[in-house]
């Protein structure tokens, strides 16, 4: 999962980003909301944990302007206080969920989870394609009902194509998603990658496209 944190109290920020990496997630981040907006608006991310309170541009005017522009990643809004008039302003601007600080990391990555498999497979946390099965919860895949054993970024890829079934994914889609902005990568890294997925789950199932990409189709 790709998360872009918008924080600008810096203990919080190193926190949640320690706690999300070591839970395998990619994480990037800001503590400016301008650079906020801008990160959200030219980046694609599974989840926005956005904080109200930012120098710059708050959380609302940043909610306001991804929604207006019909950008409609899931965003969890940091509040610092739980009345009622707030929340109504926070779903009501296009939040898909909010948490009132303090709050525990274990809730916020349980509302992440949950908001992940939502946009994902519309709240199902299992997916089924083909001759193949993913867990989402677990991150194992089955297939014919037989466990098989993936790395997380075969886990990542896998499902990444799953979610673009039916449509080119290119190098650079692929590479933005699964690989931090400042990681840089080996030119056969991705290559690479998918060889090994094919030789697990079967090769019928990834269809590649020199020079183009790859693709995953429903049937």
């Amino acid at each position: 999962m790709k998360i872009l944190i918008v924080e600008d109290e810096e203990h919080i920020l190193s926190f949640l980003t320690r706690g999300f990496r070591e839970d395998g997630h990619l994480v990037e981040s800001s503590m400016d909301g301008e650079e906020g907006e801008y990160m959200s608006s030219t980046n694609r991310y599974d989840i926005i944990i956005l904080d109200w309170m930012l120098p710059g541009k708050n959380g609302l005017e940043i909610l306001h302007s991804l929604r207006n522009k019909q950008i409609k990643t899931p965003v969890i809004m940091l509040t610092a206080k739980g009345e009622t008039e707030e929340k109504v302003a926070v779903l009501t601007a296009g939040a898909d969920d909010y948490l009132v600080k303090p709050f525990a990391y274990e809730e916020l990555l349980a509302r992440v989870g949950a908001l992940y498999r939502r946009s994902a497979m519309e709240g199902s946390n299992t997916i089924s394609i083909q001759d193949i099965t993913l867990d989402l919860d677990a991150k194992t895949v089955y297939k014919e009902g037989e466990t098989i054993t993936l790395s997380q970024k075969e886990f990542e890829l896998l499902l990444f194509l799953v979610k673009h079934k039916n449509n080119m994914v290119t190098n650079a889609m692929i590479e933005e998603q699964l690989w931090s902005s400042d990681t840089v990568i080996n030119s056969n890294v991705i290559q690479v990658t998918v060889y090994h997925l094919r030789k697990k789950i079967g090769k019928h199932l990834i269809k590649s496209f020199r020079g183009l990409g790859y693709k995953i189709e429903s049937q």
